[in-house]
């Protein structure tokens, strides 16, 4: 994994062609037929064939360049390319594990906290991602955008002045014209009360060549701009991926990453450790969540255990910088939104002095010293 640290041979990379990402979308899988050009074995086709029907493929063509097709195993191709393990449901497993559903008061919208909301503008990505906990919604809706759609929506975030942040989601909204974003940015930008535009995409990872000067432009107007990408492996830190980032970071905009916890993809704290290390070093990309594996139906195999999961991060903050570490979270299933699942520090207290664990391992004694006012 040497070489996926090395920083750009050119620093000055030129942005990519307008309609490049259009181009590298139809050179890649779009649709279940397009699985037969793979250079996979009549068996391994056999047994994507179901899952690949049941659920939504897309793999933009810089996405798939990243796969070794001759190792089975291949974190890149365990993330994107159907598997009969999806078809595998197990008891305890949801169509809606974070409770979506639950908290959408209008069509396209979920209120969840008080001062954030989830507007959905598409439910098309630009990458299908196998773990996806929105792909039961994503594969039987695959709705795109229309401002008539959006209206209730908007409508519901004018009439709630406490609310303060939108979150583009989906689908990936990054995957939506120049126009229609320019579009959905204005209509926010005219809510007075909005103060934050948070936008969670996989584009940057899969296809880089989408974040054009057109995009940043589309973005930028009154409210601030956090774009949280959605890198897992450090194969997918590429020159094209880190072009693009640093693109974004140089119009302004904060980068965030979330990162999911998959069994086979990144459960090695050497793995973890060089995404992270990377992301914030090299692309300039706060690690900022690392998510226990939702209750997706069919992705017990690639769920670890909370524990392997809290024995991983208390590895990662022993070896990496606080800037660098993710928040171990869970997204509870109810709704309850997402807890932090990191080990406790604290083993125990005794009126003011309390017994805290080093990140040696070894505990010590601290007494609080406050002031009486």
């Amino acid at each position: 994994m040497e070489a996926s640290c090395k920083p750009a041979d050119d620093r000055n990379v030129l942005l990519a062609a307008p309609d490049a990402w259009q181009a590298d979308i139809r050179a890649g899988v779009r649709h279940v037929r397009d699985l037969a050009s793979l250079p996979l074995s009549a068996a391994e086709r056999a047994v994507m064939q179901e899952a690949a029907t049941a659920h939504k493929v897309r793999v933009p063509k810089p996405y798939l360049d990243l796969i070794d097709w001759s190792d089975p195993n291949d974190p890149i191709r365990a993330q994107v390319i159907p598997s009969p393990g999806e078809l595998v449901a197990t008891d305890g497993e949801l169509d809606d594990p974070i409770g979506d559903h639950a908290f959408s008061p209008v069509p396209r919208l979920t209120h969840r906290h008080a001062d954030r909301v989830l507007l959905f503008a598409t439910y098309q990505c630009a990458v299908y991602c196998r773990f996806c906990f929105r792909k039961e919604s994503l594969t039987s809706i695959g709705r795109g955008y229309t401002s008539e759609a959006l209206e209730p929506a908007l409508v519901y975030i004018a009439g709630y002045p406490e609310i303060r942040e939108v979150i583009l989601t989906g689908g990936d909204p990054l995957s939506l014209p120049d126009k229609a974003l320019a579009e959905i940015r204005a209509r926010l930008e005219a809510i007075p009360h909005l103060r934050l535009l948070r936008i969670h995409t996989r584009v940057p990872v899969a296809l880089p060549s989408r974040v054009t000067s057109g995009l940043v432009e589309a973005l930028q107007g009154r409210l601030m701009v956090t774009v949280v990408t959605h890198f897992n492996h450090p194969r997918e830190l590429t020159a094209e991926a880190e072009a693009a980032c640093r693109t974004m970071r140089q119009a302004g905009f904060v980068l965030l990453n979330q990162s999911v916890l998959l069994k086979g993809v990144n459960d090695k704290v050497e793995v973890l450790e060089e995404l992270c290390r990377e992301l914030m070093y090299r692309l300039g990309v706060k690690p900022y969540y690392l998510h226990h594996g939702d209750l997706a139906r069919g992705m017990a195999h690639r769920r670890t255990t909370i524990a392997q999961g809290q024995a991983l991060v208390a590895e990662l903050r022993r070896r990496l910088s606080g800037i660098c570490n993710p928040t171990y979270v869970i997204d509870l299933p109810d709704g309850g939104g997402k807890v932090p699942l990191a080990a406790s520090h604290i083993e125990g207290r005794d009126g003011e002095t309390w017994r805290i664990r080093g990140q040696d391992g070894k505990a010590r004694s601290y007494s609080e010293v406050v002031a009486d006012c």
